[in-house]
């Protein structure tokens, strides 16, 4: 016998139009008997969206970007009780889940506008795209779930953390460079000696992925941004614009330092641009999109010459001992290629058919000369020029 989840779900998800969407609520609210049936279905949609690659925070993300914030958080309810029934889940799912909004209310604030927006929520679950897979699902017996964490790394990237931290709180842009600076030359001798490690022990590890949001506005520059960002830590990233987010393949170790460096320098790209716009204002002058885009795309190239040299000068005196480290007898360099062979050879694996995509130019040369400006003194170290190829960019798509 058809039940009054499957007679609504039947009226609603497959059919289009708010007079669809309305016969399924209005069977929903009519039937509080339904309530649980009606969320188990909603658990069923988000496993499946699980089995098609998406993980907890691309999912919310998605649903945000296609609806709206109070659909997102009807999701990330329902994820919350899907991902209740596993007693482990990898460390990059638990921190998404703990950063997932706030669990909604059943049947607020009435019955027919929960169940409208429960069935608008399923119709995008429903027809999720499948994506290239970044993990095993929840529930899924893997190795490294059990693996312990190599000695001292909770304590380097809590260091890390509060750095980075300490760098987007400060006022005094001086300060913010001085931090951000101590903090990729962490991250990158943190991937060094994860390299050297690995090597030694003849470890069979081999390169991972993640996915992280690249959000609107502006989302081109801050994805050459993160493409930047992943170069240096000897990571690969492939931006899907449709969907919002790029993948960032990569060793576990250079992925953590990926995710925090980026997070960090869009909030310092944030703060930098607001002062300039209010420096403009002040001057008389008015400011428009152009500005801003053309402010992140100068902040994303310079700051993408500057982490490049960075790297370089990071391994330069780790090869040779300039850092104090006694060098390493000239072995580091071939344990590093090894790595970026298996890094690119794993994104090739992934996305075969990935584009390189030439981003359109920038016209308001104060947004180009302040981000710029920005990216300097949010830069992590070492000398770097100005940005090749003109007011322009590429990245893989």
């Amino acid at each position: 016998m058809e039940s009054v989840t499957d007679r609504a779900c039947a009226a609603a998800l497959y059919a289009e139009g708010d007079a669809a969407l309305d016969t399924g609520a209005s069977l929903l609210a009519a039937a509080p008997d339904a309530d649980a049936e009606a969320h188990r279905r909603g658990e069923e949609f988000v496993r499946r969206a699980w089995e098609r690659g998406w993980h907890p925070a691309d999912l919310v993300r998605y649903v945000r970007r296609e609806l709206d914030e109070r659909r997102a958080a009807l999701a990330a309810t329902l994820i919350a009780a899907e991902t209740a029934r596993y007693a482990e889940l990898p460390p990059r799912w638990r921190r998404q889940l703990a950063e997932l909004p706030a669990p909604v209310p059943r049947n607020r604030p009435d019955r027919f506008g929960y169940a409208a927006d429960l069935l608008e929520l399923y119709r995008v679950l429903l027809r999720l795209p499948a994506v290239e897979p970044v993990g095993p699902l929840p529930g899924a017996a893997a190795d490294h779930l059990h693996r312990p964490p190599a000695a001292g790394e909770p304590r380097m990237l809590t260091r890390i953390r509060a750095l980075l931290a300490k760098a987007e709180a400060t006022g005094f842009p001086e300060e913010a460079e001085a931090l951000t600076t101590k903090a990729q030359e962490l991250m990158a001798r943190h991937s060094i000696d994860e390299a050297l490690l690995a090597a030694r022990t003849q470890s069979r590890e081999t390169p991972g992925a993640c996915r992280i949001g690249v959000e609107p506005p502006y989302e081109s520059a801050k994805a050459v941004l993160l493409d930047a960002v992943a170069s240096a830590n000897r990571c690969r990233a492939v931006w899907n614009d449709d969907l919002g987010f790029s993948t960032v393949v990569g060793f576990e170790p250079d992925l953590e330092a990926v995710e925090l460096l980026f997070t960090s320098l869009l909030v310092q790209g944030t703060t930098a641009m607001t002062r300039a716009e209010a420096g403009q204002r002040a001057a008389g002058r008015k400011r428009t999109k152009t500005f801003r885009q053309a402010f992140w795309m100068g902040y994303a190239q310079r700051l993408g010459g500057r982490l490049a040299a960075d790297a370089e000068r990071i391994t330069a005196q780790a090869e040779t001992g300039a850092d104090g480290s006694g060098g390493d007898g000239g072995g580091l360099l071939p344990v590093l290629a090894a790595r970026d062979v298996a890094v690119s050879d794993t994104a090739e694996r992934m996305f075969p058919r990935t584009t390189t995509t030439r981003l359109r130019g920038v016209s308001d040369l104060d947004g180009w000369t302040h981000g710029t400006e920005a990216a300097d003194r949010a830069r992590t170290g070492g000398s770097g020029g100005g940005p090749s190829g003109g007011r322009d960019g590429e990245i893989m798509a």
